[in-house]
């Protein structure tokens, strides 16, 4: 045995749970639920969402830390996943140590790898993971069940991948005195998200509409608008922030937290009689929650500072894997919302 199935023997073979019928087959069978199935993918392309010379082992745990969120948003339990591996070539160090940062967090969590694909690939490395949850149906958190008057909150901080993405592509304009310092205090953020999967289950019945936070808080709030048919009024300045966003001038402070993707933090909403409720959720999760505006039946989102003024120069659109090119005439890239 040699080549590719020899790869997946060593890196990517274990034994499945009771019930389950794993690696090795044409399909993996998966014990049957009661509950809706919950289901998501993702790719992750090489100079597109990772640098090349990434620690493997964080690029394990990121590539199923990203489809975990999705099942955190939705309010469900890991069941599953299946990976999809395209590779310039065999490195088994490399393999050994992504496998690690994958299976480390794939056990956190109880979710087995069943199966999955790899090949090579000419044009970098490229992955690609279907996960599968479990949720009662009628349990389930959706985009679209925000109303006028809920509450808005997200969990944990926002901004720090983003700032550390700034200082590793090089920006020269961002304001840090310190950047190894300011760098080596928000990386981790980028690089090893985690998950907010139990808060996710213990907003059940609590929140109305929930999104994970992949591309920037102002476009994924959009998103829950958008489907719920709802405006909303958020401050910018109760936004919660790590102490190196902090440290930013406002309008960074802003472009960072409001802006900057790869967050995985959940922005969710919940009627205002829930407060305390979403307070005993957050604290059973081990997750702070911070309350950061409100639904209204307006159309838009108005973002307005801690003086109730109306925020200038919002950061633009979040990330967007297609972005419309720019408009010379127009001197400046187009609205995409």
């Amino acid at each position: 045995m040699s080549g590719e199935f020899e790869l997946i023997r060593r890196h990517f073979t274990r034994t499945a749970p009771a019930g389950m019928l794993g690696v090795g087959d044409d399909c993996a069978l998966l014990a049957p639920s009661a509950d809706a199935t919950a289901v998501s993918t993702d790719l992750l392309v090489e100079g597109r969402h990772f640098f090349p010379d990434v620690d493997p082992r964080a690029l394990g745990h990121k590539s199923l830390a990203v489809n975990l969120s999705d099942l955190a948003a939705m309010g469900a339990k890991p069941t599953a996943f299946v990976l999809g591996l395209a590779l310039p070539r065999v490195d088994d160090a490399w393999l050994s140590a992504f496998a690690a940062g994958l299976f480390a967090l794939a056990d956190a969590y109880g979710c087995p790898l069943v199966g999955g694909d790899t090949t090579r690939s000419d044009a970098g490395t490229t992955l690609s993971i279907t996960i599968f949850g479990s949720v009662p149906a009628q349990a389930a958190l959706r985009r679209s069940g925000a109303r006028p008057g809920d509450d808005i909150w997200v969990s944990g901080t926002l901004g720090d991948a983003d700032l550390a993405l700034r200082l590793l592509l090089g920006e020269r304009d961002v304001p840090v005195a310190d950047r190894a310092a300011v760098l080596a205090a928000t990386r981790g953020a980028l690089e090893w998200p985690e998950p907010r999967v139990a808060l996710g289950l213990a907003l059940r019945g609590l929140a109305s509409a929930a999104i994970d936070i992949s591309d920037g808080l102002l476009q994924d709030l959009g998103h829950v608008l958008a489907a719920s048919g709802c405006g909303a009024r958020l401050c910018a300045d109760d936004v919660p922030v790590s102490p190196a966003v902090a440290a930013l001038p406002a309008p960074w402070r802003r472009r960072c937290a409001l802006g900057g993707g790869d967050a995985y933090e959940l922005c969710f909403t919940a009627p205002a009689e829930a407060r305390a409720g979403v307070a005993e959720a957050a604290a059973r999760a081990g997750v702070a929650a911070t309350r950061i505006g409100a639904v209204d039946a307006g159309p838009g989102l108005r973002v307005v500072d801690a003086g109730g003024m109306p925020v200038p120069d919002l950061p633009r659109a979040g990330f967007d894997h297609f972005p419309m090119p720019v408009d010379p005439a127009a001197g400046s890239l187009p609205e995409t919302s």
